[in-house]
């Protein structure tokens, strides 16, 4: 699986942007795409996560209500749109697809097997 992640850029406190990461290769019913982030020096914490079957989703509490993770089955395409962004958003943001990971480890990067290049997110004060 090979995942290609776009829509980064810089942004106002305030605003919104939509990231989107598009997988290929071959996908599984138990298809789980996730959404890091990550500052330098800092560790890569978890921001959202979705089942592409069913449409189970997990949220970090920093985000919850803000940010929604969505997918396209049909272009195996996953979303994450990111309302109300504050200053402390800024990172670069990274998807990972897992086709075995189970909800309890949602939030886990060791429950990936793939990841995208990144792409930054900055948003100004």
């Amino acid at each position: 699986v090979q995942l290609q992640a776009s829509g980064g850029g810089l942004v106002q406190a305030g605003g919104s942007l939509r990231i989107s990461c598009a997988a290929s290769g071959r996908t599984s019913s138990r298809f789980v795409m996730g959404w890091f982030r990550q500052v330098q020096g800092t560790e890569r914490e978890f921001v959202a996560a979705i089942m592409f079957n069913g449409g189970t989703t997990d949220y970090a509490d920093s985000v919850k209500g803000r940010f929604t993770i969505s997918r396209d089955n049909a272009k195996n395409t996953g979303y994450l749109q990111m309302n109300s962004l504050r200053p402390e958003d800024t990172a670069v943001y990274y998807c990972a697809a897992s086709s075995s990971v189970i909800r309890s480890n949602f939030a886990s990067q060791h429950g990936y097997a793939y990841w995208g290049q990144g792409t930054q997110v900055t948003v100004s004060s």
